[in-house]
């Protein structure tokens, strides 16, 4: 499983509790989507995740931007997913920015409002803030291959599912069915 947050605001520890927790540790993977704040948060989370995948945010302080990227690209179970914290231009600059990774999946953060979009061609995915609201549910991101692709779903920490969407097979290129 992937799991997606963003925008965690801590002075210390990751801000996770309830299935967000869980999620982070159960997760194959887990993509933060920028503004950690601290070295400490960002040490926090690499010790709770297996595996990390980071950018930094502009709240970030130096000691994070300095280990950071500002977007960074990975490929998960097929799909390539291009992340940065945010991107001038809105959809359509994120949309422009996916493209130019040829991804199929874009990661931001930002806006604190967790939201999924499907484009033409790729499908873009703000988690919104597990720690940090600001007026809009708290949540994550969890992704998982099946079949014909990858199912996601918006997962609030109470472990209520907000919304699901899919990422079809043809926006991942070839897919082993066995």
């Amino acid at each position: 499983m992937l799991v997606v947050v963003s925008d965690s605001h801590r002075e210390t520890g990751t801000g996770l509790d309830g299935r967000t927790l869980a999620a982070v540790r159960e997760a194959n993977v887990v993509a933060h989507a920028g503004d950690f704040v601290t070295a400490d948060a960002l040490d926090a989370f690499q010790d709770a995740a297996s595996r990390l995948y980071a950018v930094c945010g502009n709240a970030d302080r130096p000691a994070v931007r300095e280990r950071l990227p500002t977007a960074r690209s990975f490929v998960y179970e097929g799909a390539t997913v291009a992340m940065t914290h945010r991107q001038q231009g809105g959809a359509m600059g994120l949309e422009l920015f996916g493209r130019e990774r040829d991804a199929d999946v874009v990661v931001s953060g930002h806006t604190h409002r967790p939201r999924v979009t499907r484009t033409e061609t790729l499908t873009l995915l703000n988690p919104g803030s597990h720690a940090d609201p600001r007026g809009n549910r708290r949540g994550h991101a969890e992704l998982e291959r099946v079949a014909d692709g990858l199912d996601g779903r918006l997962v609030s920490p109470d472990g209520t599912v907000a919304e699901t969407f899919h990422v079809p097979a043809a926006d991942i290129g070839d897919v082993d069915d066995s």
